[in-house]
């Protein structure tokens, strides 16, 4: 039986069963607006407003502004002489002019209209051309945003003001000798397939390793014991994969966070030895543009740990780039047809993935989860519980659970080693979850301590 998640749109598509009935399958229903759309006043687009968007690299703002686009919103996002970062509506609220043409100038944007002078937080500091008794600039305010940069990534809070949560600061931003380089990846469709992506892990076995060219890791390939987790009050989700590797047994787990927060294990791993809690190889956001685009925004992360043969290469990381195969389209139409990877299948599902013409299988329960919190999200049934995710009110830092493990564990006399891979797996999530009660250095010591036994009970 198909899985259905709770999508208000599913239609029954299982009913025409003769051949050639294109005719009979031509009507195509309309998209999940409850969770694809992030409009103003939309249930996605006020979820995803209470929470910090990152929306260009701080790179990006140099002398002139940066035209953006988030939420179906315009904006201008500039760096002031000052240095610090504002977010304005983009189109000057005296005659309409688009601002992305203003002025980078002292204390604000000026416009190139009149030469109203705008601060960061939408104060009117001159009207020029009005009267020098002039009320006007103090009787309104122009629309603004907060805004925050945070290593290399400039952040935008849009929700109400004044209700802004603690920006979140993960314990991935502090992992030894990482170099966390940003970088952004725009797509031409809706941000839900994007995110929704990685918890579809079986995709890695086919496209990425036995469909063209080798794309990742050749161990990829090999179909893995598959386990998905709620973390607590819905906030977010993760999944756990284990793989046989020889003598040895990997298990991943990839941990993603309401509403679009998401981290990657190492790209490229090391199966060839014991590897004790190598965590992220990839932080990102899929941030909306509108409803028919979005950008992934973040950083990839390049140590000996999770990058051990210095296969990444930060050089290519940076504005509408990064160095994985597949993951922009920034190839030629032919390349891409021939070898396509990550942005030419999520592209490929029209510019809003229409659920109810899907049949879902077993290995979709991470799509149907994920969708499933969502849902539950924005109708405020677990709302609090996922801001909480993100208020990073405990500890040090926001503890997360996506890491790698490759364990010494042999097959067994058994003979049942699926059966091996999934105790495996559940141990290896079992410590992780346990781990979040400590911090830095001291959870890192419990999570290595504990798999080493783990090797030594086998």
């Amino acid at each position: 039986m198909a899985l259905q998640d709770s999508d208000p749109t599913s239609a029954d598509t299982g009913t025409v069963a003769e051949p050639y009935s294109g005719y009979l399958l031509r009507d195509v229903p309309r998209a999940d607006t409850e969770l694809t759309h992030t409009d103003p006043g939309s249930p996605m687009g006020e979820f995803m407003r209470r929470y910090w968007q990152p929306v260009c690299l701080s790179e990006e703002l140099t002398d002139l502004p940066k035209a953006i686009r988030i939420l179906n919103e315009d904006l201008v996002a500039f760096r002031d002489k000052s240095g610090e970062v504002g977010i304005l509506h983009r189109h000057c609220s005296h005659r309409g002019t688009s601002l992305e043409y203003g002025i980078v100038s002292d204390g604000g944007l000026r416009c190139c209209y009149h030469g109203w002078l705008f601060a960061p937080d939408g104060t009117i500091l001159e009207t020029p051309g009005e009267p020098p008794d002039s009320r006007l600039k103090e009787s309104f305010r122009h629309g603004a945003y907060r805004a925050r940069e945070h290593l290399g990534l400039v952040f935008v809070y849009m929700g109400p003001p004044g209700e802004e949560p603690e920006f979140p600061v993960f314990d991935t931003y502090d992992e030894p000798d990482d170099r966390m380089v940003p970088y952004s990846v725009w797509h031409d469709c809706n941000w839900l397939q994007v995110q929704e992506n990685i918890m579809d892990p079986i995709h890695a076995c086919f496209l990425h390793v036995n469909m063209t060219n080798l794309q990742l890791s050749e161990d990829f390939g090999g179909f893995p014991e598959l386990e998905f987790h709620e973390t607590e009050g819905g906030s977010g989700m993760l999944f756990v994969t284990a793989r046989r590797v020889g003598e040895r047994i990997w298990v991943r787990t990839n941990h993603a966070l309401l509403p679009n927060f998401l981290q990657i294990g190492p790209i490229f791993p090391r199966t060839n030895m014991s590897t004790y809690f190598a965590r992220v190889g990839n932080t990102r956001w899929c941030v909306p543009i509108d409803n028919n685009q979005c950008a992934l925004l973040g950083w990839r992360h390049f140590s000996d740990l999770v990058d051990p043969n210095g296969q990444g290469r930060q050089e290519l990381c940076g504005p509408n780039s990064i160095d994985l195969f597949g993951q922009d389209g920034n190839r030629t139409y032919e390349e891409r047809q021939r070898e396509p990877g990550d942005w030419e299948v999520l592209t490929g599902q029209r510019p809003i993935a229409v659920h109810a013409l899907e049949h879902l299988g077993v290995h979709d329960r991470g799509v149907t989860m994920m969708r499933k919190l969502l849902r539950e999200a924005v109708r405020g049934e677990s709302s609090d519980a996922a801001a909480r995710a993100q208020n990073g009110t405990r500890g040090p830092h926001i503890n997360t659970f996506t890491q790698d493990a490759v364990l010494c564990i042999p097959t067994g006399n058994s003979g049942d080693d699926r059966a091996l891979l999934r105790e495996v797996g559940q141990r290896v999530f079992e410590t992780v979850m346990e781990s979040a009660r400590y911090f830095g250095d001291e959870r890192r010591a419990f999570v290595r301590d504990r798999y080493r036994s783990m090797e030594c009970d086998t």
